[in-house]
C-alpha cells in the first residue's frame, strides 16, 4: 500500500515537472491588461505559480502591512495563496482540473488581488493545465454483444466508449482489440473529436461451430506515460434478425430555458426498424456511458421515445448537456444504435446580484478627510448577458458615494467631514440592480461607526465603598466587586482595575486582597482574623485603555466581622499537678456560703464573648450552685451530717456566639472542720496541662498571652517605679504621706488572700499620662496590687501579682513559688461580658489562704 502510494507521487511528480518543461516557467502573459499564467493540476501544497511580487512591480518588504491577498467570494475554495515575505504564488491546496472546471475546454482560475494603502486591485488568471491522472474507464468491466449468425461480412458493431475525465491529448485516443480470427476493430472519430470504436465481422459466424466468442476491448489515451482501461466483451451469437433500428438522424439538437419545469417534453425520438414483429419492435434507453447527472435531469420513455425533462436545469452550472441515447429492437438478437441529443440552456434572469464587502476599514475617525476609503464593494450576478450586467446606488442622505474602479468594483468614500457627537454611527443600504426583465435586485446595509477620541475619565459609581467581610473565611474568595463607567467607547471605554501600593500592619497589600483587571471583582486571599485586623482600606484604581490612558482611584474601606471561632478558655480555679483543681469548704458554712469563683476568657468580641456558666454535674445539686453570669459558686444550704465530705462538681462555661462553644472544669470540694492557711486553687492562675497539651488553639492563646503580658508587665514595672519615685519626690517635697501601696519586701500582709480588680479608668479628654489605680485592701502575703492604665487602654483589665515575700513553710520547694512569669497574663483586649473574670475583694474570704 505504502509502496503503491510512494509510485502514484512519483509519477505525478514526473508529470508536474514534464508539464513545467513542455510549457515552460509560468511566466505571465498579459490578456487585457490582466496578468496570465499556466499551472498543471494535482501538483502539492507550497508549489510555485508565479512571482506575483515582481510581475506586478510592488515592494515585496510592503506587502504585508499594506494587507496584500487574494479576494475570494464566501464559501469559495481558495486553491491559490500568496505568500507575503516573498510575493510568491503557490499552490495552497490540490487542483484537480476535472472537480474545478466540470466542462471541456480551457480552465481558468480567475483571482482578484487587493493591496491597501493605497488601495489597488489586480486581476491575474491562471490556466489549469491537465496532467494525465486519470485512465480511460468502461461501463462495464464485462460487455456481451449479440451477433446474429446471419450477420454480413464487414458488419460493423459499435461498442460502448470508454470514458477519460482528462481532456486533449490526455482523453481517450484510440482503442486495441485482443488478437482474434473473427473480429477486428475500427476507430472513429465524432463531430466533437472524441473517439469510439466498432467491431467488424472479418469472418462469417456459425452458431452451431462456436455459440460465443471473447475479445478484450483496450482503450487507451493519449498522455505521458499512456494510461489504460480495458472491458471484455462477450459476443454471443444468435439467430436471424438482421436489420437494426435506424435513427432519422445521428445527432439531435434542442434549446430549452433553464427555469423549465419537470416534465417538460424535450425531444421526439423515432427510429425504424424494417424487421416485423417483436424484431422490429424498438425501446429507447440512455446508452451505458451516460453520466449520472444526465440521469437525474432526463428521462426517456422505453416505447414511445418522449425525452422528458426530470430535475432542476441551471443554466450557471452548465450551458449545455449532451444526452447518448440507444434503441434496441426487442429481437432475439438485438443490435443497439446510438444517437446524440444535444440540449442547450437558455439562460433566464433567475439569480439576483450578490454584494460583497471585499475590504471594510471601520471605524472611521471622525476627523478623516474626504475621499477616505472605507470600504471594497464587489458585485457579481451569475446571469448572463443583460441579466448579469448591475448598476449600485447608495442610500440618500449619507455623506458618502460609491466610485467604480474596475467592472463590478466599487470603493465607498467619504464626501464630507463627520461629526461623531452628532451621528456616531451610519447605516449604509447599497442597492444592487441588475439590467434583466423584470430586474432583481439586492440590498446590502453596511453599519460604519464613527471613532472617538479619549477624553474623559473612569468613574466609579460610589464616593467610596464600605465592605464587610466574616474573618476565617476561605483564601481566594471574592469580597466585593467596584465598578466605574467611562462615557468613551471602545478602546477608550475600556477598563482595567488595579489596587494601589500600600501597607496594612507592615504587609503588603498585594498579599491580602487581590482584584480582576477585567470585571473589578475583589478577592481575599488570605483569611482575615477579627483578633488580629479588624479594618483596613485601600485605593482602587481604574484605567481605561486609551492614549494617553485616564484613570480615576475610589477608597475601599474593608471591616472584619467577628465569628464565634473561640471557646472559652477557664483561668481560675487551675487543677495542682494536672489533678483537678481541689478546694477545702468549712463545714460551718451556711446558705450563700461564696466558695469560690469560675473565671473564663473569650478572645471573640461582643456576644460571642459573652460568657454564661452552668453546673452540669454534681454530687449533690442541692448543696451548691452557680451563678450565670458571674460564675460564683455558692451553697445553697448548710451541710448536714449525712452529706458526703467530698463533693464533686462539673462547671461548663459557654458563650453566646451561635453556635454556641464551651469549656468544661471539674472541682473537688472537701468539707473540713477547720480551714489551713493554704493557698486555693481558686488563686492558680495559670492554664491547666491539659488544655495546653490537646489544644493548639489553646497553644497560640497562651504564647499569645504570654508575650503581651510579659511585655505590659514589664511596661508596667517600669511606669510604676518612675511613679513610685515622683510620689517620693512629691512627698518628700510637701510632706505628704507615702503611697499606700508597697510592692517591697516589707508591706503590709493582708488576710484576705487572693484581690481582683474590674477598672474602667477614664483619663481627661486630652491627657496622655498613664493613670495608676491602686487596689484597695491587702492581697494575700507576699502580694501587692497595682494596675497602671494608659489613656488608650481605658476599657481593658490587667492584674499583675508580683512575689515579694519569702517562702511559707508548707511549701517544700521554694521552686514551686510564684515568679512573675507563671501568673496568668490577660490581653487588653479582652471583650464584654469578661470584665469580671475575677471575684471582687468583698468576696468569700475563704478563699484567701
Amino acid at each position: 500500500m505504502g509502496a503503491g502510494a510512494g509510485t502514484g507521487r512519483g509519477q505525478l511528480f514526473l508529470r508536474s515537472l514534464l508539464f513545467l518543461l513542455l510549457a515552460g516557467s509560468p511566466a505571465p502573459h498579459p490578456v487585457r491588461g490582466q496578468l496570465r499564467y499556466a499551472v498543471p493540476e494535482e501538483l502539492e501544497h507550497g508549489a510555485f505559480v508565479a512571482n506575483l511580487g515582481e510581475d506586478l512591480g510592488l515592494d515585496v518588504s510592503t506587502l504585508s502591512a499594506r494587507r496584500f491577498r487574494i479576494v475570494s467570494r464566501a464559501g469559495a475554495r481558495q486553491h491559490l495563496e500568496v505568500n507575503l515575505e516573498n510575493g510568491i504564488l503557490f499552490v495552497n491546496e490540490r487542483i484537480d482540473r476535472e472537480e474545478v472546471c466540470e466542462a471541456g475546454g480551457t480552465c481558468l482560475l480567475h483571482l482578484q488581488l487587493l493591496v491597501e494603502s493605497p488601495l489597488e486591485l489586480y486581476r491575474v488568471e491562471v490556466e489549469v493545465l491537465d496532467i494525465n491522472d486519470h485512465a480511460p474507464t468502461f461501463p462495464w468491466q464485462e460487455y456481451v454483444l449479440e451477433v446474429a449468425e446471419s450477420a454480413v461480412l464487414g458488419a460493423r458493431f459499435p461498442l460502448e466508449s470508454a470514458q477519460d475525465p482528462d481532456v486533449g491529448t490526455n482523453s481517450v485516443h484510440t482503442y486495441r482489440l485482443s488478437p482474434n480470427s473473427f473480429f477486428s476493430l475500427e476507430v472513429q472519430t465524432r463531430s466533437d473529436a472524441s473517439k469510439f470504436a466498432e467491431l467488424v465481422l472479418e469472418r462469417a459466424l456459425d452458431r452451431e461451430q462456436q455459440r460465443a466468442h471473447r475479445v478484450l476491448l483496450t482503450a487507451l489515451d493519449g498522455g505521458v506515460p499512456e494510461r489504460s482501461g480495458t472491458a471484455h466483451i462477450l459476443v454471443t451469437v444468435l439467430d436471424a434478425n438482421d436489420n437494426v433500428p435506424a435513427f432519422d438522424q445521428p445527432s439531435y439538437g434542442v434549446s430549452l430555458p433553464e427555469d423549465a419545469p419537470a416534465g417538460t417534453l424535450v425531444i421526439q425520438l423515432n427510429a425504424t426498424d424494417l424487421d416485423e414483429g417483436p424484431n422490429g419492435e424498438i425501446e429507447y434507453s440512455f446508452s451505458g456511458h451516460a453520466p449520472p447527472r444526465v440521469r437525474e435531469l432526463f428521462h426517456i420513455e422505453p416505447r414511445s421515445g418522449q425525452v422528458l425533462l426530470k430535475g432542476p436545469l441551471d443554466y450557471e452550472r452548465a450551458s449545455l448537456h449532451e444526452l447518448y441515447v440507444q434503441a434496441k429492437d426487442r429481437g432475439p438478437s438485438a443490435v443497439a444504435v446510438h444517437c446524440r441529443v444535444l440540449v442547450h440552456l437558455l439562460d433566464v434572469n433567475d439569480n439576483a446580484p450578490e454584494v460583497t464587502l471585499t475590504s471594510v476599514s471601520t471605524p472611521v475617525l471622525e476627523d478623516a478627510p474626504p475621499g477616505t476609503v472605507i470600504a471594497v464593494i464587489s458585485v457579481l450576478d451569475r446571469d448572463s448577458g443583460d441579466n448579469g450586467r448591475v448598476s449600485c446606488e447608495l442610500s440618500p442622505d449619507v455623506p458618502f458615494e460609491l466610485r467604480s474602479s474596475f467592472r463590478n468594483y466599487y470603493t465607498l468614500v467619504t464626501t464630507q467631514p463627520l461629526d461623531r457627537e452628532v451621528v456616531s454611527e451610519y447605516n449604509v443600504s447599497i442597492t444592487a440592480r441588475d439590467m434583466g426583465s423584470p430586474a432583481l435586485l439586492t440590498r446590502s446595509t453596511l453599519t460604519i461607526p464613527v471613532s472617538d477620541v479619549n477624553d474623559n475619565a473612569p468613574r466609579f459609581l460610589q464616593p467610596s465603598y464600605s465592605i464587610y467581610v466574616m474573618e476565617n473565611n476561605a483564601p481566594g474568595a471574592s469580597i466585593c466587586s467596584v465598578s466605574a463607567l467611562d462615557p468613551d467607547c471602545q478602546q477608550n471605554a475600556y477598563l482595567s482595575y488595579s489596587i494601589a501600593d500600600g501597607h496594612i500592619h507592615g504587609m503588603p497589600v498585594g498579599t491580602y486582597v487581590s482584584i480582576n483587571s477585567d470585571s473589578g471583582h475583589m478577592y481575599a486571599l488570605r483569611s482575615l482574623d477579627y483578633e488580629q485586623i479588624r479594618s483596613f482600606q485601600i485605593q482602587v484604581q481604574a484605567q481605561d485603555a486609551g492614549f494617553p490612558p485616564l484613570s480615576a482611584n475610589v477608597t475601599v474601606h474593608i471591616f472584619v466581622l467577628d465569628q464565634n471561632d473561640n471557646a472559652p478558655v477557664i483561668v481560675s480555679p487551675m487543677p495542682r499537678n494536672g489533678s483537678v483543681a481541689t478546694e477545702l469548704v468549712p463545714r460551718s458554712a451556711g446558705p450563700g456560703y461564696l466558695v469560690g469563683t469560675v473565671s473564663a476568657v473569650d478572645a471573640d468580641a461582643g456576644l460571642n464573648s459573652r460568657l454564661s456558666y452552668q453546673l452540669l454535674q454534681a454530687t449533690d445539686f442541692t448543696l451548691f450552685s452557680v451563678a450565670p453570669d458571674t460564675g460564683e459558686l455558692r451553697t445553697l444550704r448548710s451541710f448536714l451530717e449525712q452529706d458526703a465530705t467530698r463533693q464533686r462538681l462539673v462547671v461548663q462555661v459557654r458563650d453566646g456566639g451561635q453556635p454556641a462553644l464551651s469549656a468544661t472544669m471539674s472541682l473537688l470540694l472537701s468539707v473540713v472542720e477547720t480551714m489551713p492557711q493554704t493557698l486555693s486553687d481558686f488563686s492558680e492562675f495559670s492554664l491547666p496541662p491539659e488544655v495546653s497539651s490537646y489544644s493548639p488553639v489553646t497553644l497560640y492563646l497562651l504564647v499569645s498571652l504570654g508575650s503581651i503580658s510579659f511585655t505590659f508587665l514589664l511596661a508596667i514595672l517600669i511606669l510604676t517605679a518612675i511613679r513610685c519615685r515622683g510620689e517620693r519626690r512629691s512627698h518628700q517635697g510637701d510632706g505628704c504621706s507615702p503611697p499606700r501601696c508597697h510592692c517591697c519586701p516589707g508591706s503590709r500582709p493582708s488576710s484576705d488572700g487572693l484581690k481582683t480588680s474590674n477598672l474602667t479608668a477614664q483619663p481627661p479628654a486630652g491627657t496622655t499620662a498613664a493613670t495608676c489605680l491602686d487596689v484597695p485592701g491587702g492581697g494575700p502575703p507576699g502580694y501587692c496590687y497595682k494596675v497602671c492604665l494608659g489613656p488608650e487602654s481605658a476599657q481593658s483589665d490587667f492584674m499583675f501579682l508580683k512575689p515579694c515575700s519569702p517562702p511559707r513553710n508548707n511549701e517544700k520547694d521554694p521552686g514551686k513559688r510564684s515568679r512573675p512569669g507563671q501568673h496568668l497574663q490577660v490581653s487588653k483586649q479582652i471583650k464584654q461580658p469578661n470584665m469580671d473574670w475575677l471575684p471582687p475583694s468583698t468576696q468569700r474570704p475563704a478563699l484567701k489562704r
